[in-house]
């Protein structure tokens, strides 16, 4: 999965070792800030907790992108385990490895604003060491649901701590050439038989650029869904395609959230937009006014 920044989030973790202001207005973080003012109340009563995949904001530390976030009215983010925290100290990422001092710090500015880091997109290395860090993070954090592409051959392990954890497992399936698990079908087989806790994170966007019928994919992994990425695509059936503004691309974006009404789905609902432009922010809020639109027509049919 290539982006226009010329890097894909799988190289990006590998490289690195795991409505309103827009860019130009935006000033660093503020010493304080006020709570989320909720913009998507129409996506709440579907039982849609829109989050946002902090890829969207990789040049920016996750302390910075933290009140992007908030201006857009959203509550939830899902770090990719692989960014930057604070400038300040460039070294600290957003996973297992985070020192005491930062994680109270983020915990303390989450709490200011009423955000919940509710979902993180991590990797797993195969050993347990790492991987029991990583669930011991998401437990401190309060996180339901880890996004990953695990090993096979570490599925049992994971499992085992799903369970004792109480924590979900989500198989992402990126594009056809870069997951095991770009098939409806791949995410089911890697589910068999186990817990309820490991599913899928459906990302229609992905499948569509595989080549796939988003809505069918949808459609064959229900039941099974534990979280939910918001993407839509330039091109069908193209793997390198880039992201687009919600509706503008040939992702069948509308009838996917129908289809995601359809079968029941409630929980999280995650922004995951790669098209990194001086206009991110003012594409983002395009991107939030689409989906809470989709959701009041869908309340209202």
């Amino acid at each position: 999965m290539k982006t226009n920044m010329g890097m894909g989030r799988r190289q990006f973790l590998i490289r690195s070792g795991v409505v309103a202001a827009g860019l130009a207005s935006w000033k660093g973080r503020p010493a304080s800030a006020p709570q989320v003012k909720l913009s998507t109340p129409n996506m709440e009563k579907l039982g849609w907790q829109l989050s946002v995949q902090l890829y969207t904001y990789r040049r920016f530390p996750l302390f910075e992108a933290l009140d992007m976030v908030a201006a857009l009215g959203i509550r939830h983010i899902e770090p990719l385990s692989g960014l930057k925290v604070d400038s300040k100290q460039p070294e600290v990422r957003a996973n297992e490895d985070m020192p005491t001092e930062v994680r109270k710090e983020l915990k303390a500015m989450l709490a200011e604003r009423g955000m919940f880091l509710s979902s993180i997109f991590a990797n797993f290395s195969g050993k347990p060491d790492q991987a029991r860090r990583l669930f011991d993070f998401c437990q401190e954090m309060g996180t339901g649901v880890i996004v990953a592409e695990p090993p096979a051959d570490a599925l049992d392990m994971i499992e085992k701590l799903c369970i004792e954890y109480r924590i979900g497992l989500a198989f992402h399936n990126h594009a056809r050439g870069q997951s095991a698990y770009w098939q409806p079908e791949q995410v089911l087989t890697a589910c068999q038989n186990r817990t309820e806790r490991m599913g899928a994170c459906a990302d229609a966007g992905q499948w569509a650029r595989s080549g796939l019928d988003p809505v069918e994919s949808l459609r064959k992994v229900r039941g099974r869904i534990v979280s939910f990425h918001l993407k839509d695509i330039a091109r069908k059936n193209d793997p390198s395609s880039r992201n687009t503004v919600f509706g503008e691309g040939e992702g069948d974006f509308a009838l996917v959230l129908k289809e995601l009404k359809r079968l029941g789905y409630r929980g999280l609902t995650t922004i995951d937009f790669e098209h990194d432009t001086p206009a991110l922010q003012e594409d983002m809020a395009r991107n939030v006014a689409f989906v809470e639109e989709q959701a009041r027509r869908l309340l209202n049919a």
